[in-house]
């Protein structure tokens, strides 16, 4: 989208997303097809599923993230508030500014501080006073949740940091950008138990302000932090497809599709 679309729709409240018939390959192989799905604003949206069935294919869709895999392509639209994130005039980098990621893997910068972790991407092309760039470091941390356990570790090493808290630091580091959606792709699967509630109860917050879709292959914790909740699975020729999605009550109690129910109750997947 163009920085003349983007300001315009930061006005808003909160933003939507909707996927208009998305389609994903890599090289000659197509790993999702015909994808249709709205995302609500200021909700959690999860995405199940199991392995293989393009779940993170399709969140990396949503960012213009999966272009940057070399063969890689996507047909289709991605809609934030009615501008379609892959015009030809839209512009990936700020795309991606606006629709920030949380990787599976903890990926804080090992040469970086706390604090230099947190303002990496608010750098970027710009330049700011120190006092503006503590606020946004304090408040960031904060927001994820973590400031009281690092506010005196600011100038250690992020990588020195435990699992959960370097987790919640790339949060921090998405956060400091100031996106309107948050994707976040298998964020606690590398987690032990305390630091993935630690994750669940900061995205209860987080929604308040932000738009968010997680994949998660724990149908648990899909149960726990969503409202919507959307199921792939992979058919013919093991390409994605959506089979369904609503309420996450509604789905996890009484889907409409028989395949839901078989994977919902254990019986594949």
């Amino acid at each position: 989208m163009t920085a003349a679309s983007i300001a315009d729709a930061n006005l808003a409240p909160s933003r939507s997303m909707e996927i208009r018939d998305i389609s994903a390959w890599y090289g000659r192989h197509r790993a999702i097809r015909s994808v249709n799905l709205r995302i609500l604003p200021n909700t959690v949206t999860a995405i199940i599923g199991p392995s293989g069935c393009g779940k993170s294919t399709l969140i990396r869709c949503l960012n213009r993230m999966h272009e940057v895999v070399p063969g890689a392509r996507v047909e289709g639209g991605v809609l934030l508030d009615g501008n379609d994130i892959y015009a030809p005039d839209a512009d990936p980098v700020l795309v991606r500014r606006t629709i920030g990621m949380v990787f599976q893997k903890p990926n804080p910068f090992p040469m970086m501080s706390v604090y230099d972790n947190v303002i990496a991407g608010y750098r970027l092309g710009k330049r700011a006073r120190k006092t503006v760039l503590d606020e946004i470091v304090e408040r960031s941390l904060r927001s994820a949740a973590l400031w009281n356990e690092v506010k005196d570790k600011l100038h250690h090493s992020g990588a020195s940091l435990s699992g959960g808290q370097q987790q919640r630091l790339c949060i921090a580091r998405t956060i400091a950008v100031e996106p309107e959606v948050i994707l976040m792709d298998e964020p606690c699967s590398a987690l032990d138990p305390i630091a993935t509630l630690k994750i669940e109860d900061l995205m209860h917050e987080l929604r308040k302000r932000y738009t968010i879709v997680i994949v998660t292959h724990n149908m648990q914790q899909a149960a726990r932090v969503s409202e919507q909740t959307a199921f792939m699975l992979a058919g013919e020729e093991r390409v994605g497809e959506l089979i369904e999605v609503g309420p996450t009550r509604k789905i996890f109690t009484n889907p409409d599709d028989k395949r839901t129910e078989d994977y919902i109750t254990g019986r594949f997947g």
